[in-house]
């Protein structure tokens, strides 16, 4: 039981800037935290939803490259997601979508020793019900790790996908946000006290991205904050979900993963914390300095975090 189990969206980004299409890229939160991990030379499942055509195609081709399995019953949808994604001068992403999102059945895969979902696959109907259930069943083996990153053009119902961004949170181990998400969650409360209310609901760790001002966690042992890495952004497209690859990859490589782990696990100490968010922002700069929501493999990171 060496392997991790992410289930949710996978799509095509039309990425846009100065009123022209530069590009189309593979993309969705969680098919970038399954290749990120399989880049991270990790055994990686992936459950999504993409139809039997082009883009379907060149989204099963990009998964398997990269070292990860698409979990039977996967290509299923009628035409495959897309998303728009606008960038503003300084390379920020904003996104429109067409897309379906629905599952059946559980997936024929072993006990997972993590299951990661998030974004669109956490709110949006039907399939984000048949998510909840999946998570629920293996929790029983696996550390749940959960990131909302929030599609707010995609979310009618603002109460609707708080309460079940909220459920998901509690049912999950270790819970990955950026600040606008919290902000916009719950305006008028800062991001570090929903952090601190999030972890008292049942995770073991909920940390926060603040872009350029790096990120911070909390966590039974406290509170720890990281720099952002000094590096020149071509984009932001993929930074929230490659930070969330390097969360887990370095919370595997400590051995804190897994049921078996969960009191290993909630009670992380402040240095393993560090660390822990060290790995992440770091494989998050290494995105961001490149075009799209292109990962880095393990030579990469491992290169990266030996320099001073």
């Amino acid at each position: 039981m060496s392997r991790a189990l992410v289930i949710g969206e996978a799509l095509i980004d039309v990425v846009e800037r100065d009123g022209a299409v530069t590009g189309e890229h593979v993309g969705g939160s969680p098919l970038n935290v399954a290749v990120g991990l399989a880049r991270l030379e990790r055994d990686v499942d992936f459950l999504t939803h993409i139809g039997d055509d082009e883009r379907g195609h060149r989204i099963a081709e990009y998964v398997t490259s990269a070292g990860a399995t698409l979990v039977p019953g996967s290509v299923s949808a009628k035409r495959t997601p897309v998303a728009r994604a606008l960038l503003d001068a300084a390379g920020a992403a904003t996104y429109t979508f067409d897309l379906t999102w629905e599952l059946s059945g559980t997936p024929e895969v072993g006990p997972p020793l993590v299951v990661h979902t998030g974004s669109i696959a956490a709110v949006l109907d039907p399939g984000c019900r048949a998510v909840a259930a999946l998570l629920d069943a293996y929790r029983v083996s696996a550390t749940v790790t959960f990131d909302p990153n929030i599609r707010t053009t995609l979310i009618s119902d603002g109460d609707m996908a708080r309460e079940r961004i909220e459920r998901l949170v509690a049912t999950s181990d270790v819970v990955k946000a950026s600040d606008e998400d919290l902000r916009w969650l719950f305006p008028g409360t800062e991001p570090e006290e929903v952090a601190r209310q999030w972890l008292a609901a049942g995770p073991s760790l909920v940390a926060v991205t603040r872009g350029g001002d790096g990120a911070f966690a909390v966590t039974q042992a406290g509170t720890v904050s990281v720099p952002a890495r000094a590096v020149e952004v071509v984009d932001t497209v993929g930074a929230g979900d490659s930070f969330m690859t390097g969360l887990i990859d370095a919370l595997w490589s400590l051995d804190l993963l897994g049921a078996a782990n969960r009191s290993a696990l909630r009670a992380i100490t402040s240095e393993q914390l560090r660390t822990v968010l060290g790995t992440a922002v770091l494989n998050s700069a290494l995105t961001v300095a490149k075009a799209g929501a292109d990962l880095p493999d393990r030579a990469t990171l491992d290169a990266a975090g030996s320099r001073p």
